[in-house]
């Protein structure tokens, strides 16, 4: 017999029979806190039928009924966003400077990738645009 995370047996099932409200609705009424490892313990405690089953409903655009789930997919959305933009302009920031013929330093590359401040990477998009040297772009005076 299996076990879930907390060590309690669970029925071995051939077939997974997964309604929406079954999986996440009972922690609407929790804290955020909470609703993690609410949500942490029942996916572990999924046995492989039921964890294809629910996989399968979250690619084929299913819409959670749970505030629980609506708002960590939200949350997932945000944050992958957030990387998406940082990427994308460090990489506008590499890009100016190689377009305008400057030559960029490793260090600089990298700490230019490594950047997590949108703001930061802003200035910088406007200081490759002016600068006349790469090594310039980290001087915290100018634009």
């Amino acid at each position: 017999m299996l076990h879930d995370a907390l060590g309690h047996p669970v029925p071995t099932f051939t077939e997974a029979h997964v309604e929406s409200s079954d999986f996440l609705a009972a922690a609407d009424e929790l804290d955020e806190e909470r609703r993690a490892v609410y949500g942490d313990l029942v996916l572990s405690s999924l046995n492989a039928a039921a964890r294809r089953k629910l996989e399968a409903m979250m690619k084929s655009g299913y819409q959670f009924q749970s505030e629980f789930a609506r708002s960590y997919v939200a949350k997932g959305r945000e944050e992958g966003m957030r990387e998406g933009t940082l990427k994308t302009k460090a990489h506008d920031v590499l890009a100016i400077l190689e377009a305008r013929g400057l030559e960029v330093p490793v260090e600089l590359r990298e700490r230019v990738l490594a950047s997590t401040d949108i703001d930061e990477l802003d200035r910088w998009i406007r200081r490759a645009a002016v600068i006349s040297d790469a090594r310039e772009l980290l001087a915290t005076t100018g634009s």
